[in-house]
Formats: structure tokens, C-alpha cells, sequence
């Protein structure tokens, strides 16, 4: 790897392993993953389901500790903080866009979206006004104040994706950002989220069986039981 390379990565996995469970029952998801990600670019996971592409995000970001292997991400091996240091870091460094959403069903578009802004600190009536300039870059500056149960499934996955980028993290991982969006507006999610990316401190890792979304990436890693077989990388125009 060359000096200006290793300056622009933002993720880099040596070998790293997975086991859940022990003895008989251990089941490896992980089975020594190389994989590098580089910031201002959008790297893609594909594979069929199982392969261990959500394990290895949730490494990544910090949510699951690795069996062996190195991993550090923005120059950070996070299994090395205590819990507390390690959740403070992910919190200032990582926005996570989970398959299941995970939103507060008794709060606003608005107060989800604002959660990683509290959390760090801000005070709540500027959190609940820079959420709502998000919800507006995700086409919801309508449904500040409705509740996610009010919302269809592709309005509550662009509250998930706003709640992810409201802090402007370096790192932003999202697992099947576009599974319950129609084509429109998946396209204009993931214009939203390569602009993001395509800054020069910051890069994506997208979980994705969407190939209508594939055009988008710089690098394409294929999965396939537990390892990164091959990496496509693409040249933008």
C-alpha cells in the first residue's frame, strides 16, 4: 500500500474471525476477512444471506468484538477501550442504519432523528432543529412531528438513514438502506448517501442484495461463507 493510500483508509480488517457459541454448537460467521475502506468512497457488501456481511459491519462499528484477527477503524482498534470509552467513540465516529430500523415508536421523526445529537451533548431544542434540516434532505420536512407508526415502512427507513447522518459521522455503515424503498426513492437515498461518502473525511459500507443500487459503489466486496472473496473496484466518471 502506498503513503497516500494509507492515508485515505478509513477501515482496515487483517484475518479477522467470528465464532458465536462454543464447543459442538460454535458457529463461525467470520472466517479471516480482509477488507480495506477508504474514506470518501462508498464500499458495498454483497453475498447471499448467512455469508456474514452483518457480522462483519457489526465489528466494524464497534456493536460485536471479533474472535482474532485486527481491525481498526479510523486508526482506532476500538476492542482495546473500555465499554464506556468504546460506546462514547462509536457515538462521535459512527452512524448505524440497522436492517431493523430500531426507531422509538413513542417519539417524533423528528426526537429519533435528534438521538445521536442528545446523546453527544447538544442541547435539545438545536438537536430537534438540525433533525428536522435532515428529515428535509431525506424528502420528510413534512413528518417532523408524526410518529413512526403513522409512517410507511420506506418513510420510517429514510428516518433511520437521517438519524444516521445527523452528526455527521466519519464512519456511516447502513445494512440494506434501500429494502423497503421504491426505485425513486431509493435512487435518491443513495444519491444522498454517495454525497456523503464522496467527502474526503468520511466513508460508507452498505449492506446490499439491491442490485439496482450497485451503479453507486466504488468498491464492491463479494461475500461468500465468512470470507471477502473478490473486490471490484470502479472508476467514476
Amino acid at each position: 500500500m502506498d503513503v497516500t493510500t494509507s492515508m485515505r483508509v478509513a477501515v482496515s480488517c487483517r484475518g479477522v474471525t467470528k465464532t458465536f457459541g462454543k464447543g459442538e454448537n460454535a458457529v463461525q460467521a467470520l472466517r479471516g476477512v480482509d477488507l480495506e475502506v477508504l474514506l470518501g468512497q462508498m464500499t458495498m457488501l454483497v453475498g447471499p444471506s448467512g455469508c456474514g456481511k452483518t457480522t462483519l459491519i457489526s465489528v466494524i462499528a464497534g456493536i460485536l468484538e471479533r474472535s482474532a484477527g485486527e481491525c481498526t477503524v479510523l486508526g482506532e482498534d476500538t476492542s482495546r477501550l473500555p465499554d464506556r470509552q468504546r460506546a462514547a467513540w462509536r457515538g462521535r465516529n459512527v452512524g448505524f442504519v440497522f436492517q431493523a430500523l430500531n426507531l422509538v415508536p413513542t417519539l417524533t421523526a423528528a426526537e429519533n432523528v435528534a438521538i445521536p445529537l442528545l446523546i453527544l451533548g447538544v442541547d435539545h431544542k438545536a438537536a430537534l432543529a438540525r433533525a428536522g434540516l435532515m428529515l428535509e434532505r431525506v424528502g420528510l420536512a413534512s413528518r417532523t412531528r408524526s410518529l413512526p407508526p403513522q409512517l410507511s415502512g420506506g418513510q420510517q427507513q429514510r428516518i433511520a438513514i437521517a438519524r444516521a447522518l445527523v452528526h455527521e459521522p466519519r464512519l456511516l455503515v447502513c445494512d440494506e438502506p434501500t429494502s423497503a424503498l421504491d426505485h425513486e426513492t431509493g435512487h435518491k437515498v443513495m444519491e444522498l448517501l454517495h454525497e456523503v461518502a464522496s467527502s474526503d473525511n468520511r466513508a460508507l459500507i452498505v449492506v446490499t442484495h439491491d442490485s439496482r443500487i450497485f451503479s453507486f459503489a466504488d468498491r464492491i466486496a463479494h461475500m461468500d461463507d465468512g470470507r471477502v472473496e473478490r473486490i471490484e473496484t470502479f472508476t467514476k466518471t
